[in-house]
């Protein structure tokens, strides 16, 4: 039973996606393993797939950027390969700041060579000591002639070994918050940029931490006006933030999925462990609390989709419900598995792994319930005024 009301192109979107996911790079995911890399057969199979082009607009090759497209794909390609599903949310990431403020030279430059997959991008935004708190970044930009100057660390970058070109935000004016923020394409190899150290996070993916040292960039580079890298950082959140809730939603259908072929074939007691209300209870809420999360992230989608300004509070309630969801869904599949589902090797325990992420990255749980719980404060006193 259709639990959103998906257009027919989306629907075939979906079967195409599916298909692409489970047939071609679960092999290749099952083949590599888990891994620090992004294998280029991997990426050849999402090229192939036409999986970049939904992040785009049509007049450089894409399909037009679709915010329920991309969740569609993040929510079956998180069900195979977290390696796939973070290459696409990073494709999403790098490539969304040059289509909402480059100029037409810089979309020109980039967004074809997104489309077709010839580059691979990241987002640098987190810092060591900056990551919930953006407007207490360190690393500087500093115009000199036509260049800029930046220095600073960037950590929690995923796809930073492997990406071939990223956006990086950096404060280009002192003591002004996040009013001072500015965004800069960087190309991998420009003097002055290396990759300090790869990271190993308890779900394995290519994350590293990068150093800008004395890095030249050129004026050309810098992404919409000077000082206007928090919006545009933000704004690419909001098409994104929901799609890290589709993705979670991904993980707790694997683990389901697991969970119900598991639980009717382990017997205990003379029949199926599915039979005895202390799992059958488990899968009902599984089940559950999973369409409950689709709907609040497709909801979020559909809005965007739509032209709606800001959707910052669905986005926010769709990543914070789906990521908190996962976790606890997850959880019950582990307690069906049992001892197997405490074994390294087995998936539901990789799952468990995956799923523990995405409740950190892209604004914690807790920068989610703030960012609500102000916006439907602000709502509130909006309401008010209206009414006197």
């Amino acid at each position: 039973m259709e639990f959103f009301a998906f257009t027919d192109e989306e629907k075939v979107f979906k079967g195409k996606v599916r298909r692409c996911a489970r047939e071609r790079i679960k092999p290749l995911a099952q083949k590599y393993g888990e891994t620090d890399d992004v294998p280029q057969e991997i990426v050849d199979v999402m090229i192939e797939g036409g999986l970049f082009r939904i992040l785009f607009p049509k007049e450089y090759g894409g399909d037009g950027v679709s915010a329920v497209k991309l969740c569609i794909a993040r929510e079956e390609l998180a069900q195979v390969s977290l390696i796939a599903d973070v290459t696409l949310a990073m494709q999403g990431l790098g490539g969304y700041p040059v289509v909402l403020a480059g100029t037409q030279e810089q979309k020109k430059k980039y967004l074809p060579k997104l489309v077709r997959g010839d580059l691979l991008s990241t987002y640098a935004l987190t810092e060591p000591a900056a990551g919930s708190d953006v407007a207490g970044i360190v690393a500087t930009g500093v115009k000199k002639g036509n260049q800029y100057v930046l220095n600073g660390k960037k950590r929690f970058i995923s796809n930073g070994f492997r990406a071939d070109m990223g956006v990086t935000f950096v404060k280009t004016k002192e003591d002004m918050g996040n009013k001072g923020i500015s965004a800069f394409i960087y190309e991998n190899g420009v003097e002055g940029l290396r990759v300090s150290r790869r990271l190993k996070l308890m779900a394995l993916h290519d994350i590293v931490e990068l150093e800008f040292k004395n890095c030249r960039l050129p004026a050309e580079n810098l992404l919409g006006e000077e000082n206007d890298g928090f919006k545009i950082a933000m704004r690419t959140l909001d098409l994104l933030r929901m799609s890290v809730g589709a993705a979670s939603i991904g993980t707790a259908q694997a683990a389901l999925d697991l969970s119900i072929e598991f639980s009717s074939q382990r017997r205990a007691f003379g029949q199926p462990i599915s039979n005895y209300q202390a799992i059958s209870f488990k899968l009902a809420e599984m089940a559950t609390e999973i369409d409950a999360a689709r709907l609040l992230v497709y909801r979020a989608a559909d809005l965007k989709d739509k032209g709606i300004e800001r959707i910052t509070k669905e986005s926010s309630m769709a990543k914070y419900y789906a990521t908190e969801m996962a976790g606890r869904v997850v959880d019950k599949a582990v307690q069906i598995h049992g001892a197997l589902g405490v074994t390294c090797g087995m998936d539901v325990e990789r799952l468990f792994r995956e799923a523990r992420l995405p409740r950190v990255y892209e604004g914690t749980t807790e920068i989610q319930k703030l960012v609500i719980a102000n916006m439907i404060l602000k709502e509130a006193k909006m309401t008010e005024k209206k009414q006197l």
